[in-house]
């Protein structure tokens, strides 16, 4: 299987003088992170609507927004914490999909 990445680059190789390597490399991993976050939440929202749309329990689903965009902006505040606190929202509202 072919490798995709190579790990052993070095964050400033390959840029030429006029760039900031270390700035461009620091606003990939910004990207990154803040794409993830927002596809987790994004996830919630649309289990929100699951919820009500199928399970007829609006009241979960809008407690599970509010609760996936509080999550959503710990995990931005908080790199330690980052993508898991939307994800936890996530899990606990399919969770309750299967219960309701």
């Amino acid at each position: 299987m072919a490798t995709m990445v190579h790990s052993e680059r070095r964050p400033d190789e390959g840029y030429s003088p006029d760039m900031d390597g270390k700035t461009h490399e620091q606003t990939y991993d910004g990207f990154i992170v803040f794409t993830t976050l927002t596809s987790i939440v994004v996830g919630c929202w649309v289990m929100a609507l699951a919820l009500g749309g199928v399970k007829e329990a609006w009241f979960t689903g809008i407690v599970g927004v509010v609760a996936s965009m509080v999550a959503g902006a710990i995990g931005a505040l908080f790199p330690k914490v980052g993508w898991r606190a939307p994800a936890v929202v996530f899990g606990l509202m399919i969770v309750a999909f299967v219960l309701a």
